[in-house]
């Protein structure tokens, strides 16, 4: 009997399918991906923390992209770059690791879209309500938004993954490279209506209200921009909107292909690697854009590594 249970909790991923001619490839741009972000991620963080002149909404909500992005790859990317060179019948995982990187993997999801819906509010206020800006985006503002966007995730995130560890296991395999809540409940021989039917509820709620609150806001911007001939002001929210912007369109883009491609069995092995680039790009590009195209942060950099040259040169000088 404990014997069956052992084996009952050891679970078999599925993983993706890679020749060992191309595993080291592969390994190399899976490995070096996850270390800019986490490299990425955490500077810009720790830069944001430590500079006052930083301490601004946009940048501080960009902070929570960037501990979610840190979370996200942490649960996926070392157990699927480790698999790499694992035989396809020796990646196990237990029931309980299954269910921890399905519950972060969709956290991760929820959580952008739901900061990235605030940063677009931020963005609507500091150009549509210029003179109210400093009144309404308080840092305590900020910081009950982003306890309000983590709170409401992970609440319906564990309702989702509830409902799936709340079912009896019949089968073994998750076809898939790391685990989802559609891994966890097809792995029952029960009926999954309620599953399908919150599962569709949550993502009417999260996708729905995140992409008509940025389109609403993003009209009303476009709005208070043809209406208002100064160009200082485009100029202002053209440069603000953009980065967001994009973030938001590569996020819900590599999303919707990984759905889109649940449609259809054939294209399993491409199903596998657009979920994987859900989990790749957005993290690796979020610091890229916000670290590079924005001034201040840009000129942050700068001011750090030309110090450290200096630094690296008088030392060097005094040997």
């Amino acid at each position: 009997m404990e014997n069956q249970t052992w084996i009952g909790d050891i679970l078999l991923l599925e993983g993706l399918k890679v020749t060992p001619q191309s595993s080291i490839p592969v390994f190399i741009v899976l490995f070096s991906v996850y270390i800019f972000i986490m490299l990425s991620n955490i500077g810009l963080t720790v830069l944001i923390s430590v500079e006052r002149s930083l301490h601004q909404p946009m940048y501080l909500l960009s902070c929570n992209l960037n501990i979610n992005d840190v979370f996200g790859a942490t649960a996926i990317l070392p157990r699927l770059i480790s698999d790499i060179f694992t035989e396809s019948a020796e990646r196990y995982i237990t029931y309980m690791g299954c269910v921890v990187q399905a519950f972060f993997f969709h956290l991760h999801i929820g959580t952008y879209l739901s900061v990235l819906m605030i940063m677009a509010f931020d963005r609507y206020v500091a150009i549509c309500k210029p003179m109210q800006y400093s009144n309404i985006m308080t840092n305590k503002m900020v910081v009950k938004l982003s306890v309000f966007a983590w709170a409401v995730i992970i609440f319906m995130v564990g309702i989702l993954i509830g409902l799936s560890v709340r079912l009896s296991r019949c089968r073994r395999m998750v076809s898939n490279p790391f685990c989802d809540n559609a891994s966890l409940f097809k792995l029952s021989c029960e009926s999954v209506l309620i599953n399908n039917i919150y599962g569709l509820g949550y993502t009417v709620v999260i996708l729905g209200s995140s992409i008509g609150s940025t389109i609403l806001t993003y009209l009303k911007i476009t709005i208070a921009c043809l209406t208002s001939k100064n160009r200082a002001l485009n100029s202002r929210a053209l440069q603000t909107c953009s980065t967001h912007l994009t973030l938001y369109l590569i996020m819900i883009l590599s999303g919707l292909s990984s759905i889109a491609l649940h449609r259809f069995p054939e294209l399993s092995e491409q199903r596998k690697w657009a979920s994987i680039v859900t989990m790749l790009v957005p993290p690796a590009l979020n610091a890229v854009i916000y670290g590079l195209q924005i001034k201040q942060i840009r000129q942050k950099i700068v001011t750090l590594f030309n110090k450290n040259k200096v630094t690296l040169s008088l030392v060097t000088n005094s040997k």
